[in-house]
């Protein structure tokens, strides 16, 4: 969150606009002034719009390496082996559940047409790296494994997440090259894909709006530790030096993000070492705008265009 008195940043789309200033209003604090427990509150009791309605939402688990993992699946439509998506939602690594994403998912699995597996991995400073990456590999193995019992196509399941989400589907899409469970399609969303704070959209937007440079600092040193760059290799998908051999990719940034450069330069370095992949800017957008599908009208039309990119990509 940002300060109360800092300018709306020029550029915004109207309605982005409107939501930022409403939000600046109200003089919320940084999320990392706020501290665990009370940003954690923040987010789960922010008021959401239901999500489009699905044929149907089951709760599961499944034993992970870490101890047993909540999954909810979400289907949109009835269909025999569909594809599917396995989702991890964003937060940082220390923020977001599955309730406080329920809204997007659903959003996400009508927009896509695929069967959405949301999982509710465990958060830091409880559960510090490599627990939130372990458990997203596993999930991936899992949906693979059990792909007849969930409905799903096993030859035609991605990944995806958003924001440390995003991150996190970077990993396993690195991560699962050469074994039999690896995803057909990686979809990464806003990633936080390094944690190079010196790049010019984290300069550039460093009070936000939305998160800030100390709230993406605080988050991945809670996490990852204070140094990145000693962690082993393959923990951080923008330290990957070979990139080769991984899904087809989707990468969507917002113009007002601040992880916007970064996730684009592991876009475009995907894109240099041969993977098919598609970079998707939209202008006006801040960071986490597919959750706000509701209030924004470029959202809306990006979500549409995700879809059906993600619908085109998995078809095969």
């Amino acid at each position: 969150m940002t300060r109360a008195g800092n300018p709306v940043p020029p550029g915004l789309d109207p309605d982005a606009s409107e939501l930022v200033a409403a939000a600046r209003a109200v003089g919320a604090p940084p999320l990392y002034e706020l501290g665990y427990a009370r940003a954690r509150e923040l987010m789960e009791t922010m008021s959401r719009p239901p999500g489009p309605l699905m044929h149907d939402v089951t709760e599961l688990e499944f034993d992970g390496p870490h101890g047993p993992l909540r999954v909810r699946r979400y289907q949109p439509d009835v269909g025999v082996e569909t594809p599917g998506l396995v989702y991890f939602h964003g937060g940082g690594f220390v923020l977001g559940s599955l309730d406080s994403y329920d809204n997007a998912t659903r959003h996400l699995a009508r927009a896509t047409g695929a069967v959405l597996l949301s999982v509710d991995y465990r958060l830091a400073p409880e559960h510090r790296y490599p627990v939130a990456n372990d458990e997203a590999l596993a999930a991936m193995a899992w949906a693979v494994e059990h792909a007849a019992e969930l409905g799903l196509d096993p030859l035609r399941i991605g990944v995806a997440g958003d924001s440390a989400g995003g991150s996190l589907a970077a990993s396993v899409a690195l991560a699962a090259r050469g074994t039999g469970w690896a995803p057909m399609l990686q979809l990464l969303i806003n990633p936080g894909v390094d944690g190079d704070l010196e790049r010019p959209s984290v300069r550039e937007f460093a009070d936000g709006p939305v998160i800030t440079r100390d709230d993406m600092r605080w988050m991945r040193q809670t996490y990852y530790g204070p140094d990145e760059s000693a962690l082993p290799s393959g923990a951080v998908p923008g330290l990957v030096t070979d990139l080769s051999g991984a899904a087809s990719a989707i990468v969507v940034t917002a113009s007002h993000d601040p992880s916007r450069d970064g996730a684009e330069a592991y876009g475009a370095r995907l894109r240099a070492a041969g993977v098919q992949t598609a970079l998707l800017r939209y202008p006006g957008m801040y960071h986490g705008f597919l959750m706000r599908t509701e209030y924004l009208a470029r959202a809306r039309l990006a979500l549409a265009e995700i879809g059906a990119l993600v619908r085109v990509r998995l078809a095969a």
